[in-house]
């Protein structure tokens, strides 16, 4: 079915440009790509840009992440994550274009210590609730759509969790890390990769990260030597964040640990 994919009309990335988007770039090298210079928002645009171009798959990568920020910017992280997407899955649809929308593990609520494709979402903080009003906007307007649900993202070109530990751990003696937040650390290229197999399967909400459930202060042990662990009440921040949140892959074969996923960026982080 993969093959077959190869074979679309044409395949359109937005938000190309971002630490997904690029590693995305590299799996679909023939894509027409899109960032800052299209404004997801902006319905009447989006629309016109599918409608001409008029290609087999787009690709989503487009999002408002900064999950504090969208506690200060409510409306803002709704616009982008949620309602800009009744227009881009009503333009697919019209053009009989196939979706891939990415997710995130923060629809749950954390109550539980992981979640499979069919549990049902309870966001608790602005930038969950946003990311699943996207989901539903999708479901709502088109059945020909992939929603990719993925967590904890690191890789190039983006602010991600371990190019900051690195900076924190050269600029002060001792880095704290929470213990108590627990979840799945992926890596862009590899979920860049798994994208365009999953172009090619029914339709429906994948859960796709690499294996292995740790907590943030395991992940930065792996990444810095100077990590101390520390509660999240002891670390506040304006989004409340799920205890757990470990997604559970059950329709795809799993990809690679973590801790493999994570070496492999180290490694061409040095060169």
């Amino acid at each position: 079915m993969v093959a077959a994919i190869d074979q679309v009309k044409k395949t359109l990335i937005l938000g190309a440009y971002g630490m997904l988007g690029s590693a995305l770039q590299k799996v679909f090298p023939n894509a027409e790509l899109r960032g800052h210079d299209l404004d997801i928002t902006e319905g009447d645009k989006v629309t016109s840009l599918i409608r001409e171009l008029n290609p087999g798959l787009v690709i989503n990568a487009a999002a408002y992440t900064d999950v504090d920020g969208c506690e200060d910017n409510r409306d803002l992280a709704l616009a982008v994550n949620g309602e800009s997407l009744v227009q881009i899955a009503q333009a697919c649809n019209a053009c009989g274009s196939c979706l891939i929308h990415f997710s995130t593990d923060y629809v749950f609520d954390g109550t539980k210590k992981v979640y499979d494709e069919n549990e049902k979402p309870h966001a608790i903080n602005t930038y969950g609730k946003s990311k699943l009003l996207g989901e539903i906007n999708i479901q709502k307007n088109m059945t020909n759509y992939r929603i990719i649900r993925t967590s904890w993202l690191f890789g190039k070109n983006g602010r991600n969790f371990v190019d900051t530990m690195i900076r924190l751990s050269a600029e002060m003696p001792w880095v704290s890390v929470v213990n108590d937040q627990f979840g799945k650390p992926t890596y862009t290229v590899d979920l860049a990769r798994k994208t365009k197999e999953i172009a090619g399967l029914d339709p429906g909400i994948y859960h796709i990260t690499n294996e292995g459930i740790c907590s943030w202060f395991e992940f930065a042990q792996a990444i810095i030597p100077n990590a101390i662990p520390c509660s999240t009440s002891e670390f506040p921040r304006k989004a409340k964040r799920p205890a757990y949140s470990g997604l559970a892959n059950t329709k795809t074969k799993p990809m690679r640990h973590w801790r493999n996923a994570l070496n492999n960026y180290l490694e061409k982080r040095k060169l």
